[in-house]
């Protein structure tokens, strides 16, 4: 009897100790879930009272306590922001342009650059690689001058090309990209040349269909990037029916003064594809950061 009840004693006790670790377990989780939840609220926060405020009339924006539900709701800012005269829709369509032209060619030099510093085999690949990365170490103001004396010799200041080529290459992209490919078995590609393909057709047919997940992260990172850039249009840009969204928004901003209810009804218009973006692209975007092995 003695033994048996040891051995119920001895159970019980670690049943015991495992209901309280699974307790705190249980705590911390519930602790970190409501921190992280008032910090998404705290963030989230300015983005409604923005929302809200592109909806009111001027005379209700500062209102205390805060209404975040406008009483009379006034659609006439975002009916001034687009169709008055602040030429805010030729500002969206050379945001859009840029953007779409500097994405298409990052991805496209980035997978390429990548692939071949992953699966290629030449002299020196490893030494032009750790040189093509310590490039990131140079602050990008300390290129703005250099570069402005090469575009205005070769008549590009004030043009969008001199936004767009410098867009078209980046040293993260590549990296990225590469950080992918060597997670790509080597077997698979071998074995594609046993079958009589190419270097282009390891890369067009294998790799790249493969390379979804970092293809989107790469997207919606330089997307961000180049729709939200100022330095290079202030920089770069000098006719007003060249400049783009954040450029517009500081004229904007001077021109009406204190009128916030407009800024905020531009300010929400120009968020509205990054939203957009993020929101459809999120699942391959996870992906594509814990693949690459840049999380944590």
């Amino acid at each position: 009897m003695s033994k048996q009840t040891e051995q119920l004693t001895t159970l019980s006790g670690r049943t015991a100790s495992h209901s309280s670790k699974t307790l705190v377990q249980q705590t911390i989780k519930l602790s970190v879930t409501i921190g992280m939840l008032a910090l998404a609220v705290v963030i989230v926060l300015p983005f409604l009272w923005m929302l809200s405020a592109s909806f009111k009339i001027p005379a209700d924006i500062f209102k205390t306590p805060i209404e975040w539900i406008p009483r009379s709701w006034n659609l006439d800012n975002y009916a001034n922001v687009w169709g008055g005269s602040y030429n805010f829709l030729l500002y969206y369509w050379n945001t859009a342009k840029i953007t779409f032209l500097t994405v298409a060619g990052s991805l496209i030099t980035s997978s390429l650059a990548g692939f071949a510093f992953a699966k290629l085999n030449f002299k020196g690949r490893d030494q032009l690689f750790l040189l093509y990365l310590a490039t990131m170490i140079i602050p990008s103001q300390v290129l703005l001058v250099p570069r402005f004396i090469v575009f205005d010799q070769l008549g590009l200041v004030n043009t969008h090309l001199s936004i767009i080529l410098p867009g078209m290459f980046t040293v993260f992209g590549t990296f990225l990209m590469r950080q992918f490919f060597i997670t790509v078995p080597g077997e698979l590609l071998e074995a594609a040349k046993v079958d009589g393909a190419g270097y282009w057709r390891m890369y067009w047919q294998i790799c790249l269909p493969l390379a979804k997940p970092a293809m989107v992260a790469l997207l919606i990172l330089t997307f961000t990037w180049h729709w939200n850039d100022y330095e290079n249009p202030l920089i770069f840009l000098r006719d007003k029916d060249l400049y783009t969204l954040p450029i517009g928004l500081t004229n904007f901003v001077d021109e009406n003064g204190t009128d916030y209810t407009l800024m905020m009804a531009a300010s929400v218009s120009a968020l509205i594809p990054l939203i957009a973006v993020v929101a459809f692209f999120q699942k391959w975007f996870v992906e594509g950061i814990a693949n690459t092995g840049l999380k944590g």
